[in-house]
């Protein structure tokens, strides 16, 4: 299998997961998911992202009144400071919430080559989490991604599979 072929699949097949059980991420693909996203592309490069690895029972605690977060054993913040992004001269477009969206996307597939369930949590109050977490005080937190070893019962939503036809997605000019 080609690593288009093999992407193509992983890309495919991951999915949002919402259960997990309570077997706990090895230090070592925890540093192997934050890496993917410390490697992932910034506008420029000015890497203007920061990500906060939750994994302390204290830091757990204090995530979970803002969102159950599933209740995986690893949760991941992921901010950017918009002073240290790249900004389009033409418009003043600030690419710092792109650039937190691509490595929390580099997040997700590093989880899921990796055999762990992942899922993007937007839905969650920013001011309750600076509250909860004042080291993130100057950045504004975007994602919330749960990680951990997907339950027995895990799957897909019924609206994972619906995608638009490749005619209506894309148009080759």
């Amino acid at each position: 299998m080609s690593k288009a072929d093999s992407f193509l699949k992983l890309a495919g097949e991951r999915f949002s997961c919402r259960d997990f059980n309570k077997h706990p991420v090895s230090p070592g693909k925890l540093a192997k998911i934050l890496e993917a996203a410390r490697l992932a592309p910034s506008a420029r490069n000015m890497q203007p992202v920061r990500v906060w690895a939750l994994t302390s029972p204290d830091a757990l605690a204090r995530i979970r009144p803002i969102h159950t977060m599933f209740d995986a054993p690893v949760v991941v913040m992921v901010g950017a400071k918009a002073e240290e992004s790249c900004t389009r001269a033409c418009d003043g477009k600030n690419w710092a919430e792109t650039d937190a969206t691509i490595a929390g996307t580099h997040i997700m597939l590093a989880a899921a080559d990796l055999g762990l369930g992942c899922t993007w949590v937007g839905s969650f109050d920013p001011i309750k989490v600076r509250e909860a977490f004042p080291e993130t005080e100057g950045y504004v937190i975007y994602a919330l991604f749960a990680i951990g070893h997907p339950s027995a019962r895990a799957c897909p939503s019924e609206r994972h599979s619906i995608r638009k036809s490749m005619e209506e997605f894309a148009t080759e000019l």
